[in-house]
C-alpha cells in the first residue's frame, strides 16, 4: 500500500510494515507501479483519486452502486477543478449492486 502524505512515516510505525509513505500523487502512482509490476494499480476515490484523475494518471474509473441512504455524502473524486470526460460505461448487474466501468477519454 502506498500512502500519500506530506508528514512522512508516522513516528513509531512498524519498520517492517508493507506501507510506503510518499509526498505527492505522481510519486505515489510511480511507487505503486513499481510495486505492482505488470499487475493493475488501483487508486481510491476521494481527494487522492481526484488528484490522480486530474494529473492524467487514471485510465479507468470503476464504481459500485448499491442502494444505501446515508442522508449526506461526499463527492466521488473530492474537489475536482476541471472537467474530465469518461466513455460510456460498461455495466454489470450484480445482486443488489450495479458495477460500472468507465474508460477515461483522452
Amino acid at each position: 500500500m502506498v500512502v500519500v502524505t506530506h508528514r512522512g512515516r508516522p513516528e513509531g510505525w512498524e519498520p517492517d510494515a508493507t506501507f510506503r509513505f510518499v509526498d505527492g500523487i505522481e510519486a505515489a502512482v510511480a511507487a505503486a507501479q513499481r510495486l505492482a509490476g505488470d499487475r493493475i494499480v488501483e487508486v481510491a476515490a476521494g481527494d487522492v483519486g481526484g488528484r490522480a484523475l486530474a494529473a492524467g494518471l487514471v485510465d479507468e474509473v470503476r464504481m459500485d452502486v448499491a442502494r444505501v441512504d446515508f442522508g449526506s455524502g461526499r463527492r466521488f473524486f473530492g474537489s475536482v477543478d476541471a472537467q474530465h470526460l469518461l466513455e460510456d460505461p460498461e455495466l454489470l448487474q450484480g445482486e443488489r449492486v450495479l458495477h460500472l466501468r468507465y474508460r477515461v477519454r483522452r
